[in-house]
């Protein structure tokens, strides 16, 4: 079992500082906004930019430059840099890079699943240290089952790293599968699982963050009530995408967590990538947005 005291001091058994403890800082100390770093297509057209990787590569390295002393996270959709082969994935590692020379913490929205080995693979890929797509965090899929998701999730805890484990989605298809159950959904217990997690690093102190965090959207409106999410005790992070574009708001962001809100990484891409290319007009929406996130 790991070290009770160390674990409470924002440690991993290695005596690494965990990632619950470096984001938790980073929140207090630039609030609590993730920008996302998607290079879309059409914005890159918007930006004047070639949608190839040159045109990613400079996307990506000008928002990195805009928001990183802004957000507490960065979070870069690995997806759109897939589409670009090789070349995409040399720019992604090269963004993750540039983060961590800026002492920008990441998170890299892969989405990662699968069993065995393979989880493993996904795991080492994300996670381990020397890898050039290491990051600070890593999204997971849960829907193999949490426990698929071992390797990843104890190879963060050696490395002092994180991951976001979906939990409920604001897509119309995830009710499908993530409200099965009722009260007993497989969201639920995805939560409840994650939070199991965290205790096991004795992360269960108000104000503290624990390692392993969740993906709930910021529209998911009333399904936290009717599942009975608590998701306050989970005591981790909690990613929430769909601020601005999609429609969610401060407002609505506090009124949905309620007391989990200060758990709460409010995430928003379009709605800031949109004010680009110039990189006065991107930190300015990334501050209205975070001082937005900050109101009482």
């Amino acid at each position: 079992m790991p070290d009770a005291d160390a674990a409470t001091a924002g440690t991993v058994p290695t005596g690494r500082e965990s990632f619950g403890s470096r984001l938790g800082q980073a929140m207090a100390g630039r609030g609590p906004l993730c920008v996302g770093i998607d290079p879309h297509p059409s914005l890159l057209r918007d930006w004047g930019l070639n949608d190839d990787a040159a045109g990613v590569e400079r996307f990506s390295l000008t928002v990195l430059e805009a928001v990183g002393s802004l957000a507490a996270a960065v979070k870069p959709q690995v997806a759109l840099y897939e589409r670009h082969g090789s070349a995409g994935m040399a720019v992604l590692e090269r963004t993750l890079a540039a983060a961590a020379d800026a002492s920008v913490l990441t998170i890299a929205d892969a989405k990662r699943g699968d069993i065995g080995s393979t989880m493993a693979a996904y795991a080492d890929a994300w996670l381990r240290d020397g890898s050039p797509l290491a990051a600070d965090a890593v999204t997971l899929s849960p829907y193999l089952g949490f426990e698929s998701l071992r390797p990843a999730l104890d190879l963060a805890a050696e490395t002092g790293r994180g991951v976001f484990v979906l939990a409920l989605t604001s897509n119309p298809e995830g009710a499908s599968v993530q409200h099965v159950g009722g009260m007993d959904s497989v969201a639920r217990r995805i939560v409840q699982a994650a939070a199991a997690e965290n205790r096991r690093y004795a992360v269960s102190v108000p104000g503290n963050l624990g390692s392993v965090g969740l993906v709930v959207g910021a529209t998911v409106g009333s399904a936290l009530t009717d599942l009975d999410l608590d998701l306050a005790a989970t005591f981790g992070p909690i990613l929430a995408p769909g601020l601005g574009a999609q429609g969610a708001t401060a407002a609505v962001l506090r009124r949905t967590f309620g007391p989990a809100y200060p758990q709460v990484l409010g995430t928003s891409s379009r709605d800031i990538l949109a004010a680009g290319p110039h990189i006065r007009s991107l930190q300015d929406a990334a501050r209205r947005t975070r001082d937005e996130l900050l109101a009482t």
